[in-house]
């Protein structure tokens, strides 16, 4: 990844004396390394959440449904693949897609069906507790982790709740960070696909200060370094991680830790970082965000 000199995200927060507890915990989950947590005749899916979003990875076959029911607020459903064939029903419209696209669906009931074998990842806010309670890390999040923003809603379309749909091949601008999409409770970067390892010269660490970023990767792979600020009580410094993650898997960094992900594969490498609600710092930067027109920002 290129960052560019007015890349808010190279700030790095003053660490604060507060004590190791104060800043929440990782999560990481390698989908390749452990079993689905929904399975039937049609597919696998793996649950995992942060705070405020989660993820559902599912390997599905033709003729599965995926069926959304009552949902309060907007999710999205990410389709990285091609040849991919499915059709999504929601808030009484229809639509067909085959592929490399982003939806975006409105609240109520919704219907995935696959007409052909592939892979559907949905982010979704963490609003349906039956939903959060399938998640592989659901006790991670008995209490709610530290630091971490609530989901307040950002306003509504501008044109209503509807399905709407968003094509991943958006070619690289300069100035332009990433690929990046928002709702009213979430935030997409579908970044750069990355080829070959990162120049280990070229890092990037910095810390977000309220918000826990997902970063999802869906081929190559990664190593997620993070290192915890030093408190007063050495006896609750912790050692640096540095998480090695394959696609496909998923990291939740909290607020506050500093980090950076390198990638490590020879071939391509791709990563998306998701976040719930939409971030201000990304927003208020002239074009960053594709979809600024349909989605407008809190006055």
């Amino acid at each position: 990844m290129v960052f560019v000199d007015n890349d808010p995200r190279a700030r790095l927060a003053s660490s604060s004396g507060a004590g190791a507890s104060s800043y929440g915990t990782s999560e990481y989950a390698n989908y390749y390394e452990t079993p689905p947590q929904v399975q039937g005749d049609h597919g696998r899916t793996w649950l995992t959440r942060g705070q405020n979003f989660l993820v559902a990875y599912s390997l599905l076959e033709a003729g599965a449904h995926i069926r959304r029911t009552g949902q309060s607020q907007e999710h999205v459903i990410l389709l990285h693949d091609e040849d991919l064939s499915l059709v999504v029903r929601a808030g009484g419209e229809t639509l067909e897609d085959s592929g490399r696209s982003l939806i975006v669906v409105p609240p109520g009931d919704s219907d995935i069906e696959m007409l052909r074998a592939g892979r559907v990842v949905e982010i979704i806010p963490t609003v349906d507790e039956g939903l959060n309670a399938l998640c592989v890390n659901a006790s991670s999040y008995v209490s709610p982790k530290p630091n971490v923003a609530p989901l307040d809603l950002w306003p509504d379309p501008v044109d209503g709740f509807r399905l709407r749909r968003y094509s991943l091949d958006v070619e690289p601008q300069q100035g332009r960070f990433g690929r990046i999409w928002r709702t009213t409770n979430l935030m997409i970067n579908y970044s750069e696909p990355r080829h070959g390892p990162r120049d280990v010269t070229k890092m990037s660490p910095h810390t977000h200060d309220d918000f826990e970023q997902g970063s999802l990767c869906l081929s190559g792979g990664f190593v997620h370094h993070l290192r915890w600020p030093w408190g007063t009580d050495s006896r609750q410094w912790r050692e640096d991680e540095h998480q090695i993650c394959a696609g496909p898997s998923l990291a939740i960094i909290p607020p506050l830790i500093i980090h950076t992900s390198q990638q490590i594969s020879e071939g391509v490498n791709q990563l998306v970082d998701l976040f719930g609600p939409p971030r201000h710092d990304f927003s208020n930067m002239e074009g960053w965000v594709l979809n600024a027109d349909d989605y407008p920002m809190p006055s």
